[in-house]
């Protein structure tokens, strides 16, 4: 009897403690999803659910011998209701009363860090009855837990998000947690006093979290539309980011990653255009690409344009994102199927340096709208990996670079736009290349700019700015650059200014609006920071935040 007793609390605390690690896990990511900041958000709530389950573990004190299994399965009810309903009611809260948004967020950061705090000494407590020993009660108690915890992160990690949503998986956690209150229900059903009520409870919780679930991706939908303007046509939590798809009564099509702006159908040609083909008239009949980021295609889309190019790299971190460039006939019909072709092969990790002298990958490009010009053949790889980590390993040297990456909005972005990552740029860029950078606003977020400008000459290369005003982002900005010993500023500006023509087909950029992006505001190039980017100090993403939050 007493071994079996001991044995149901251990399995209650290992259920315990994979829920716990669980529900840290799903608040961090929430948080991280609405307000952005994904480090500090991650730091943020696990630090006060920790802070939350000391206080709840000092209160549990308080609590008389009387009737203590009925409080702890109550605790594990009440857990399972928090932990499964709160991540779809910070959904609600944030769409339709956001400045309440923070409020609701830690009181159920703080309630469920209170329970888990209060249930582990209630264990204890209760478990003292069958170990008498303190210290092998203890360490059985917290072996189980910490047990739990690896469990949970790797049911978390790996399990839960292949087959259902994030607010799904918090949905799952929370009858997890039902069924350790219903095991303690039933095994300990002689020493239970409030019963029928427990009972009564446990079923009605059930309700709530079996109907939540059933109904959890309408209500998503629904409450997730509530952030946004226009109809959401697609969305989607992938392993690295939310993508979401938006669509207008007037069918612009926009593209949302961690709820930040990526592209809007009306104008993303300005933007587009801009970021390559100031790059191409600098590079007579360049040949080899690299794109970085641009998983929508439509960077991609630019660059097949030149028949010069044989081969095109692109690399973007999530396959999802380049799998829906790919296959999604929106996307597909907005970057002119520029990454569709069935004979794409889709590289990941270190696949292509062991495939690329083997294998030849030939992509038919069919642009009709571009009307006689004849198709041309071009070789192009999709990698699925770090854009750092690929430019450490890959071989070879490219005549142009496109990077286009979002903005450095987190501090996991920020190190693609250090000192570091831009050494490593250096040797993958062709004596005689170039290479372009999208850099966010010169304008909202000029320190930023600027330090992207600082941060890359410091690792040797020589660049440039220019602008122009997209719309949907307003004032935005770029640099452009190449090797030191090949391109001085001078020289970029100069042949930039030289610009007669553009040897494709552009809806927007002309040579007179290269010539004028060159040109800025009095002073607005001037700072009075010094400091670079680094993978240590990420200072732009400091700069980032200063500029941005203060324009509003």
């Amino acid at each position: 009897m007493n071994i079996s007793a001991s044995f149901i609390l251990y399995l209650t605390t290992f259920i315990m403690g994979g829920c716990g690690i669980a529900y840290e896990y799903t608040l961090s990511r929430v948080a991280a999803d609405l307000l952005g900041n994904s480090a500090r958000q991650w730091a943020l709530v696990i630090g006060a659910m920790m802070f939350c389950m000391g206080i709840g573990a000092d209160l549990q004190k308080r609590l008389a011998d009387k009737l203590l299994i009925d409080k702890f399965i109550a605790a594990e009810i009440l857990l399972g209701i928090l932990g499964g309903i709160g991540p779809l009611a910070l959904l609600f809260t944030y769409g339709l009363a956001p400045e309440y948004y923070i409020i609701v967020q830690y009181l159920f950061i703080c309630g469920i860090g209170l329970l888990l705090g209060f249930e582990l000494p209630l264990i204890t407590r209760l478990n003292s009855v069958y170990t008498r020993k303190l210290k092998v009660n203890l360490g059985k108690v917290l072996k189980m837990d910490y047990i739990g915890a690896l469990a949970g992160a790797l049911l978390w990690v790996f399990l839960l998000p292949k087959f259902f949503t994030l607010i799904e998986s918090a949905l799952i956690l929370g009858l997890l947690n039902l069924s350790a209150a219903a095991i303690l229900l039933f095994y300990f059903r002689n020493g239970v006093t409030l019963k029928a009520r427990l009972w009564l409870f446990f079923l009605a919780a059930l309700m709530v979290l079996g109907i939540s679930f059933h109904k959890a991706r309408n209500w998503t939908a629904s409450a997730e539309q509530y952030l946004y303007r226009d109809r959401i046509i697609f969305s989607k939590t992938t392993r690295y980011q939310h993508i979401v798809i938006t669509e207008s009564r007037s069918h612009e099509i926009c593209c949302y990653i961690n709820g930040s702006l990526q592209f809007n159908s009306a104008d993303e040609h300005i933007y587009h255009e801009n970021l390559v083909h100031p790059a191409f008239t600098l590079v007579p009949d360049p040949r080899r690409v690299l794109i970085l980021g641009g998983g929508d295609g439509l960077a991609a889309r630019e660059v097949l344009k030149y028949r010069s190019v044989k081969e095109i790299v692109l690399c973007d971190l999530d396959p999802e994102m380049t799998n829906l460039a790919r296959t999604d006939p929106i996307l597909t019909r907005l970057n002119h199927n520029s990454l569709s072709s069935a004979k794409i092969k889709i590289l990941r990790h270190n696949a292509l340096i062991e495939t690329k002298a083997k294998e030849k990958i030939l992509v038919v490009n069919q642009h009709k709208r571009f009307g006689s010009r004849p198709e041309f053949a071009a070789e192009v790889s999709i990698i699925n990996l770090d854009a750092a980590a690929l430019l450490e390993n890959l071989a070879g040297k490219f005549d142009i670079i496109i990077i286009d990456f979002p903005d450095p909005n987190n501090e996991e972005l920020a190190k693609l736009y250090s000192r570091t990552f831009y050494r490593r740029l250096t040797d993958r860029l062709a004596i005689d290349g170039v290479f372009v950078q999208q850099a966010t606003s010169p304008f909202h977020a000029r320190e930023a700019f600027l330090c992207i400008g600082r941060t890359i000459k410091s690792a040797g290369l020589s660049a440039i700015p220019y602008h122009d005003n997209v719309p949907s982002f307003g004032e935005w900005g770029w640099w452009l650059g190449g090797h030191a010993e090949r391109w001085s500023p001078a020289d970029l500006r100069k042949e930039l200014k030289k610009v007669t023509e553009i040897k494709v087909k552009t809806r927007y950029l002309s040579p007179e609006l290269i010539h004028a992006g060159l040109d800025f505001g009095k002073d607005q190039l001037i700072s009075s920071e010094s400091e670079i980017n680094t993978l240590v100090n990420r200072k732009i993403f400091t700069y980032y935040l200063m500029g941005w939050q203060s324009g509003y």
